[in-house]
């Protein structure tokens, strides 16, 4: 059966067998793993092959895998912390329902001396929330833009232009029994990079700072979101990656599943 993470469950196999059939599996090249008070597998929607998909979800999802699920495989935190990349803002995955969720945008650029002001603007009947509209004979994109792009290459004046690509990061997300919507941070990172570092360091926060038993949306709320906003935007926390690994923190872990 498939867990929620994507991942495969297989149920009647004698407790003695265990050993057996994870070197079975692994003869296949095949992992076992993905429970406990750690980083769990990483979740990915098709972004890298969806029409509105803007930005290569599985190359990402594989190198977070790769440096977190697997690098940090043996590190301890206070509870189990999920991941999850999207690659546009329709949430398909629902990157804002985990510990941190990441969400491909694209940025647009708009030259208001361009705009016409069109009786029926292309722009702003691309837009699916409706976050773009005339006013006074110019065109206004209010906050609720989500940058999904959707309207970029449709002024036919060219006042819409697309920008760069770049990653919203979403933290304090929750499912389950508690629900938490994660809150997003004040910046959108135009680079991958930045994305693994943010990654890198709200691990290192959660472990430091995080209470074992507690989800990080408990300790985003414990500490307020913007004390945690501050630490994951510095590079502070990094100069302490060696120590804060080395604690012994969290020997029992608080994840039951």
């Amino acid at each position: 059966m498939m867990t929620t993470r994507l991942t495969m469950e297989v149920k009647g196999i004698p407790y003695e067998k265990i050993e057996d059939f994870c070197a079975f599996l692994a003869e296949e090249g095949l992992e076992t793993g993905g429970t406990g008070s750690k980083v769990r597998p990483v979740v990915s929607c098709k972004g890298t092959t969806c029409q509105y998909g803007l930005c290569d979800t599985y190359g990402l999802s594989e190198t977070i895998h790769n440096r977190f699920y697997k690098g940090y495989r043996a590190v301890k935190l206070p509870h189990k912390f999920k991941i999850a990349v999207g690659g546009c803002p329709n949430n398909c995955v629902k990157p804002n329902l985990n510990d941190i969720g990441i969400i491909g945008q694209r940025l647009m650029e708009y030259d208001p001396e361009l705009c016409k002001g069109c009786k029926k603007c292309a722009v702003t009947e691309a837009c699916p929330i409706h976050a773009a509209s005339v006013q006074e004979k110019k065109l206004v994109v209010s906050e609720e833009c989500n940058h999904c792009g959707r309207c970029l290459e449709k002024c036919p004046f060219h006042a819409v232009k697309p920008g760069a690509y770049g990653y919203r990061v979403v933290i304090g997300g929750r499912w389950g029994k508690q629900i938490a919507i994660g809150k997003e941070l004040n910046r959108i990172f135009t680079s991958q990079e930045e994305v693994l570092s943010v990654i890198e360091k709200a691990i290192l926060f959660f472990r430091e700072q995080g209470i074992t038993g507690e989800r990080f949306s408990d300790t985003i709320n414990r500490l307020g979101f913007e004390y945690v906003q501050e630490q994951l935007l510095s590079d502070e926390i990094l100069k302490r990656k060696e120590e804060i690994l080395g604690a012994e923190l969290h020997l029992t872990g608080g994840a039951t599943c």
